[in-house]
């Protein structure tokens, strides 16, 4: 169990951020990967930030914990290891650690997750932090949310598996949640259910439904996952239209 000081620690070695080139600080997004790892759409997300005029931090959650492509494919994937729970704290220890760097504004921060990272980012935000160990970390409360301007939810996994999903958020950005017309891992249904509760919560939440797979925006192409590339565009479009309504 680590301090959030301790989990950054971990991750900051492993982080990409990209931006303008200067030291002023600048509002930041926070990247967290899927279920697969870093894969080649992420770095496009990022650089589309940076033409906006914001920083943006790729998080790697693998590496830190020697899980590889493979192993994460096989038990992460599956629900076996690593949760939304748990990786939520890298979420936590991502904003704390951030907003301390000079050439970041902590006071305008967005969030971006993509499937698994998008879950990690709800349980972020839905998560009670008082009780010793919250998310894996030993002071989880000591995470400051006000700086959280924005959401980005692509296809977030809202499964079987994501208990808390129902579960108020604490903090309550504005949100675009992005989901897939043909998602294997939900229904349009399910998804509009845990955006309306979200909304219920105070959020604005703008919803755009993609129609494509899961994944429509990585390029490769994966049974019953199928990259579309008009829709990607699309995405990125709308991806940095959010960060330029709340910069």
């Amino acid at each position: 169990m680590d301090t959030l000081a301790e989990r950054w620690a971990r991750l900051e070695p492993h982080m990409t951020l990209v931006g303008p080139d200067d030291d002023r600080p600048r509002p930041t997004v926070i990247l967290f990967h899927g279920c697969g790892g870093l894969r080649d759409h992420l770095p496009l997300y990022a650089q589309a930030a940076r033409a906006a005029g914001w920083r943006a931090c790729i998080v790697d959650s693998y590496t830190p914990r020697d899980i590889s492509h493979m192993a994460a494919l096989a038990f992460v994937c599956t629900g076996m290891i690593l949760r939304g729970g748990e990786r939520s704290g890298d979420v936590l220890a991502a904003i704390h650690g951030l907003s301390q760097r000079p050439e970041v504004d902590g006071s305008r921060l967005a969030l971006a997750g993509w499937s698994h990272g998008g879950w990690s980012i709800m349980e972020a935000m839905s998560l009670d932090p008082d009780p010793f160990g919250a998310a894996g970390l030993r002071d989880a409360e000591a995470c400051d949310l006000s700086g959280v301007r924005a959401v980005w939810l692509a296809y977030a996994y809202v499964g079987f598996a994501a208990f808390n999903r129902m579960r108020p958020w604490r903090h309550c950005p504005r949100v675009l949640a992005v989901t897939a017309r043909r998602d294997h891992l939900t229904t349009v249904r399910n998804a509009e259910q845990v955006n309306a509760m979200i909304r219920d919560c105070g959020a604005e939440v703008e919803t755009w439904i993609a129609e494509g797979t899961h994944s429509f925006d990585e390029p490769m192409n994966a049974p019953p996952m199928r990259y579309d590339a008009a829709l990607a565009e699309e995405a990125r479009r709308r991806f940095v239209a959010l960060l330029e309504d709340v910069a």
